[in-house]
């Protein structure tokens, strides 16, 4: 039988994990629009993360430790780019950093694998999920904020599709990265973008929106 106990305790640690990441990226990071991203793609990523779960049947610590890494990595994915932003140093600054603090290495090749100049293949779900909703959670963050109620309630499918052909707007993000990301996770384009929506709507409050 589970000592209930033994779960409580598991469950506060899974908590301080992540709490950890959370300081460690306030920490770095000054921006609140950056902070937000980050949250914004743990939003996503952790959603991804519940669905494969249930896909590989994991419950109890199993699951919360998976749930636990997919959010830890997505906040700390760019936790060093307001001080390394360039493409030399930027995420490999901040992943050496996480390897002296300990901070798993599924967790340190994901992030790596994030940046395409990498050169890190994507081999895990985590390093996928993270690729598919990085760039796609700061588009939609975009769109939902030139609406006249900045709610991401608001967004639907159709008009980020639409938004995405339009090349003069959120110029910084990467549609091809958008494109890719839902093709190597093994989803289709729409029906990500609509999760991910989801996912971001169940934490609006928390990411402005």
């Amino acid at each position: 039988m589970t000592n209930p106990a033994s779960n409580s305790a598991h469950s506060r640690e899974q908590a301080c994990r992540r709490e950890q990441a959370w300081a460690l990226l306030t920490e770095w990071t000054q921006s609140e629009s950056l902070r937000k991203h980050a949250l914004a793609v743990e939003a996503c990523v952790v959603a991804c993360g519940e669905q494969e779960a249930g896909r590989l049947g994991l419950t109890g610590e199993d699951r919360a430790a998976l749930l636990e890494l997919y959010a830890t990595t997505a906040l700390l994915h760019d936790f060093d780019y307001e001080r390394h932003p360039t493409a030399g140093e930027h995420p490999f600054v901040g992943v050496r950093e996480l390897e002296r603090m300990g901070w798993p290495e599924e967790l340190r090749t994901a992030i790596l694998g994030h940046a395409q100049y990498s050169g890190v293949p994507r081999a895990s779900h985590l390093a996928k999920a993270l690729f598919a909703c990085d760039e796609l959670a700061g588009f939609l963050t975009a769109c939902a904020l030139v609406k006249p109620t900045k709610s991401i309630a608001d967004v639907e499918t159709a008009g980020v599709k639409r938004k995405m052909k339009d090349k003069a707007f959120a110029r910084g993000v990467h549609r091809e990265d958008i494109v890719q990301g839902a093709a190597e996770l093994g989803v289709d384009l729409d029906a990500h973008i609509g999760f991910c929506i989801e996912a971001m709507k169940k934490r609006a409050g928390e990411l402005g929106l």
